[in-house]
């Protein structure tokens, strides 16, 4: 996102503005990070997104009964407040790449673990929770 901003013509706004939308991404970022790894920790599962098979638990309240991804998410709202601090809406593709990528090779294998391991209850979670907002 750096070099491609680096590249391109910049988005001619105020720095105030610019400082000011990345740090409220950020913020928003962290909070919906936070809340996805206390709801985790709070139900004793692990938040190591390389091992879904050592899931215990299966985790829908909190901000899990808005998003089946917080913390993706939250990496999402991180690009996306990196892109607002350099200035670039050309560096808004490294958000919607980082979506493609964490679809196909992430969420997906993760989603297909706890299908096995939680059945009916995760595929009732997956119809009333989106996957991502």
């Amino acid at each position: 996102m750096w070099g491609i901003a680096r590249l391109a013509p910049l988005v001619d706004l105020a720095q105030s503005l610019r400082l000011s939308a990345a740090i409220a991404c950020a913020v928003v970022g962290v909070t919906v990070d936070v809340a996805g790894i206390v709801s985790f920790r709070h139900a004793g599962t692990t938040v190591k997104p390389m091992h879904p098979e050592k899931t215990t638990a299966l985790v829908c309240s909190g901000i899990f009964g808005f998003t089946r991804n917080p913390m993706y998410l939250a990496s999402v709202i991180f690009l996306v407040a990196w892109a607002a601090y350099l200035s670039s809406a050309w560096a808004l593709p490294g958000a919607v790449a980082f979506v493609l990528y964490m679809n196909r090779f992430q969420i997906a294998p993760e989603e297909k673990v706890l299908a096995l391991l939680f059945g009916s209850s995760y595929a009732e979670y997956r119809s009333n929770v989106r996957r991502w907002i």
